[in-house]
Parts: structure tokens; C-alpha cells; sequence
């Protein structure tokens, strides 16, 4: 076996998986355990860091069983996770962020969102850091949050000691460095990485968090994606099953992983970057640029440098809920049930056989709009309600897939709207490298074609975002000479399907109308 193999872990809403990599990116081996989750109400939701820990310890293991490979044949591993916020105390004790008190759920999950009133009244500082977060604070980062946790819960805020980014407290558990990564603290936490001063203390006294650094451990100084943080230590390698000599790469928020993946390997043609999208797509999706130039744009994420690559800025758009409501159309409907990968199998196959004989006027007097957990990007709206056109009493089989299909035509459309607003900024997209579980779904993976109008590329890879850690892992130990160099020699290439012409016209008169309801939502809205 190879003594140069790296491991990446990515750690999502509800699993933590674990790859084996060799030095130029080939996959070994992957394993997967489910991570826990408690869900209070639609805007509550709560992780057990511990019992995270617990899940990658297991997935790492049966990875390098899998692979069989032996402790001391990796050199590297990298931590990606969603931006969930976790609460210690000084001891590394976990402290609740629950309204029950139990110390247990001590992870405010990324997707919750307790803290709107706290999101909006960050947006109504109109302070200079909401510039590099498309002008519109969000519920789904830490500020709100930790705002929210010094207000509701302040024995928890008390007790605090070290508060975490998830992919950052995965680093700790690891290493027992308190180093922050540029890419957590630049797009989630307002630290801007391209000013001398990357903390801005009027902002954070003005929304009340001036204690902040000292009550989350927080660095003055954020750690360049990638960078060596140090070896594991005894015990983390022990449950790991690696070997002390490991070295730990600052990890990313987990859908930078697979931009690192896939838009990593262009760093060399920056002058092509602006035509480029990575779109990672699973519970959420997220649209990620990245260019040479610093370009902002409301309702998107960012700009923000350095948070894939040094020299870097990247933009962030994304969708709250994509395969999440598609689960949720499966549940709702009468025909529905619990949405098991076989289920929606069987949806998807009974779609294409009624589009083979409807063709792509399938259900077209039925349109969702697709914000049933608020607009992410590009309008910047946590509180937009999912709309659906078109209902009639039928309820059987049938009606789900037609329903199931025009949510899907929905999902695709908001990809579009989110593109469309890069578009009016100097990014010429017209290259979508596809990530994450939608590439599973034939249906997204055919409308990401025809409803935007990209070349849709799927990387070669079976896990594009470990292998976005496995690229990190391989600088921190030092295997190529820089991040990018890692990124160009372990990427593995993908297939391009290009988008179908005579698609064209259905999809322009589709997102014609998703517009249209788009607006009549804000006038309704206004009306109320």
C-alpha cells in the first residue's frame, strides 16, 4: 500500500463520510454513518457535536478498512462541515444552545433559523461588513445565532468558553489547535481576511457580541485554507485509527470542498474562471464563483478572498431547501410516504415514462416556486414562502410525479435566477460542474442542463467534495507545493452534457413565468 494517502472528511446535515485518497486523487475506498439531528419546529434544529465526532471516527475507520490501509500510510486529512455553530466551555465541555437545557444538543444546525428577528437587525446596521455578504445578513450564519444564544440563553453564554464553525471544532477535536479557518470566519462569522484588521469590534459592539473573541476562543488571525495546523494528537488518532504523524489541514465550510474540487483545477486560466459555476447540490444547494476580481453582488455571499484559494475571491449563492423539499413533496403528498432513496427512484422512473409520452409539456400549467424555507440568493430572503400554480383535487400516484417533476423544474429555475444575478456582474457563466447527491437524480441532473442553459459538467470522481479535502489534506502534509498545484495534479476530469436546443423554448416560457410569481408573491406579500 502507498505511504502517501490522504483522507478526506465532509461532514453534511445528516452524515459524516470519510475517502481514502492516493496522492493524484484516485478514490480508495468511502464509508458513511448517519450523524443525529432534533428538530423543535421548522426554525429549531440541533446537532450533538459529540456524537458527530463519534460518526467521522467511525466513517474514517471503516474507510481505511475498506481501503485496507494501515494508520501509517496516511499522511493528511482534511475536515469539511456544514456551518453549524458548536458551543464548549474552557474545559472543551459541551454547553446547550437548547431551550430544554440539556447539554447534549450543543450545535445550533446550519439550517436553523431562531435567529430572523437577529438577522434583521444585523441587515439594519447597514455597517460596511455586510458588503462582502450581498448586503443582507442571514439567519444561516453564526452572528445571528451567537446573538440569539446571548440573549435567550445567557447561563449558556456564560458558561462558554471556545464556540466553533463545525468544520473548525472538527480541527480541534483533532489537533487541539484553536486555529480558525479563513474560509469559516470570511463567509460565516463577517471577518473580512483582505483588511489588516479582519475583526471589526464596531460592528460586533453594535450588535451587543463585544465579548465575542474572548467567549469563542477566536484567533485575531484566521488560518489560509489548507494550511498545516499540526499533527493529530494521541488520543484523536486513536479513535481515528491514523497515526500521530498525520497532519491536519484547516478545513472549509463544506460546500467550498467541492468548489475546491472542481474549480481548484482552472486556477492556472484565471482569465476562464468567470465562466465557471460549481453548484454542490444535496439537502441545500449552493452556486459557488470564484475570480481574480473582487465583485460584489446583492443577495449573493461574499465577495470574499481566500476562502477556496489564495489570491481568490469567491462569491456564494445558494438554495435553503433542494433535495430537502423535495423530500417534503414526497411526505406531503397523499401518494407520497417516507423518501427513501427507492421512493424517489420510483418517482423519478414513473416521470420519465410520463414525459416519454407528454414530452416536455409534462404538467406545464403546474409552477413551484421553491423558497418553502426562505430565498437564500439572489433576493436575499429568509422569510419568502414556496408558492405552487396549479393544484387539482387528484391525488394519486401520478399527480406526485407530475408535482414531483415541476418542483424539480423549480429547483432548476432559482439555479438560473442565482446565475442570471452573476451574470449581471461580469461572470459569463455557462460551465455548471455539478457536486453533491442531485447528480444521482437524472431529472436535476437533465433540467441543470436545459433550464439554465450550462454545459453541465459531473466530475469523474465519485465524491467530489472529499476529494476537496483529500487536496487539503495532501498540502497540509506537504505533498505539492502549494493548494492550487494539489488541486490541478489530484483532479479527475468529468463529463460535459451540453444543454438540448429544442428545450429552450419550454424552459424561457417556464422561467418567464417564475418570475411573474415571483413578483405577485412580493405583491401579495406587500398586500398583507
Amino acid at each position: 500500500m502507498s505511504q502517501d494517502l490522504l483522507v478526506g472528511v465532509d461532514v453534511g446535515t445528516g452524515s459524516a463520510r470519510a475517502g481514502v485518497f492516493t496522492r493524484d486523487g484516485k478514490l480508495l475506498s468511502r464509508h458513511e454513518n448517519p450523524i443525529e439531528m432534533r428538530r423543535r419546529d421548522a426554525n429549531f434544529a440541533e446537532h450533538d457535536s459529540t456524537q458527530i465526532w463519534s460518526a467521522v471516527c467511525q466513517a474514517v475507520r471503516g474507510a481505511m478498512a475498506s481501503a485496507g490501509a494501515a494508520p501509517a500510510d496516511v499522511v493528511g486529512i482534511g475536515f469539511d462541515a456544514t456551518c453549524s455553530l458548536v458551543v464548549r466551555d474552557a474545559a472543551g465541555a459541551p454547553v446547550t444552545v437548547s431551550l430544554d437545557g440539556n447539554d447534549r444538543w450543543d450545535t445550533i444546525v446550519w439550517l436553523d433559523h431562531r435567529a430572523l428577528s437577529e438577522a434583521e437587525e444585523c441587515t439594519r446596521t447597514g455597517h460596511e461588513v455586510l458588503d462582502y455578504i450581498g448586503g443582507v445578513m442571514s439567519p444561516e450564519m453564526e452572528v445571528p445565532k451567537l446573538i440569539w444564544l446571548k440573549r435567550h440563553l445567557p447561563e449558556s453564554w456564560s458558561r462558554a468558553g471556545m464556540m466553533f464553525d463545525l468544520a473548525d471544532f472538527l480541527s480541534w477535536k483533532a489537533t487541539g489547535s484553536l486555529a480558525r479557518s479563513q474560509c469559516t470566519l470570511a463567509t460565516k462569522w463577517t471577518y473580512l481576511p483582505h483588511q489588516a484588521i479582519g475583526w471589526k469590534a464596531d460592528f460586533l459592539a453594535q450588535v451587543g457580541l463585544e465579548d465575542l473573541l474572548e467567549k469563542a476562543a477566536l484567533p485575531e488571525k484566521a488560518s489560509p485554507v489548507g494550511s498545516d495546523l499540526g499533527p493529530l494528537t494521541a488520543e484523536a488518532a486513536a479513535q481515528l485509527g491514523l497515526d500521530i504523524r498525520c497532519r491536519v489541514g484547516a478545513g472549509v465550510v463544506d460546500a467550498y470542498a467541492g468548489a475546491l474540487a472542481e474549480l481548484g483545477a482552472l486556477s492556472d486560466t484565471p482569465e476562464q474562471l468567470h465562466r465557471h459555476c460549481a453548484l454542490i447540490a444535496g439537502t441545500s444547494s449552493c452556486v459557488m464563483a470564484m475570480s481574480a476580481e473582487n465583485a460584489a453582488i446583492r443577495g449573493i455571499w461574499g465577495p470574499h478572498l481566500g476562502t477556496i484559494l489564495d489570491n481568490f475571491w469567491q462569491l456564494e449563492g445558494g438554495q435553503s431547501a433542494s433535495g430537502a423539499l423535495l423530500d417534503h413533496i414526497v411526505r406531503w403528498h397523499a401518494a407520497g410516504g417516507e423518501p427513501s432513496p427507492d421512493r424517489h427512484r420510483a418517482i423519478v422512473e414513473r416521470v420519465q415514462k410520463l414525459r416519454a409520452i407528454e414530452g416536455l409539456s409534462l404538467a406545464d400549467r403546474l409552477h413551484v416556486l421553491p423558497d418553502f424555507h426562505g430565498n437564500r440568493s439572489p433576493l436575499a430572503d429568509p422569510n419568502a414562502l414556496g408558492v405552487i400554480s396549479g393544484l387539482t383535487l387528484d391525488s394519486d400516484f401520478d399527480s406526485l410525479c407530475r408535482l414531483y417533476w415541476r418542483t424539480c423544474v423549480g429547483i432548476a429555475l432559482g439555479i438560473r435566477h442565482i446565475i442570471d444575478a452573476m451574470r449581471q456582474a461580469n461572470y459569463t457563466v455557462d460551465h455548471l460542474h455539478i457536486i453533491g447527491g442531485h447528480t444521482k437524480n437524472p431529472l436535476l441532473m437533465e433540467l441543470y442542463a436545459n433550464a439554465i442553459g450550462c454545459t453541465v459538467i459531473e466530475p469523474n470522481t465519485p465524491d467530489a467534495t472529499l476529494l476537496g479535502m483529500a487536496m487539503i489534506a495532501a498540502n497540509a502534509a506537504g505533498l505539492y507545493p502549494s493548494l492550487d498545484h494539489a488541486c490541478r495534479a489530484m483532479h479527475q476530469g468529468g463529463k460535459r452534457h451540453a444543454p438540448d436546443p429544442a428545450a429552450r423554448s419550454q424552459f424561457d416560457r417556464d422561467y418567464r413565468i417564475f418570475l411573474t410569481m415571483l413578483a405577485q408573491r412580493q405583491a401579495i406579500d406587500a398586500m398583507a
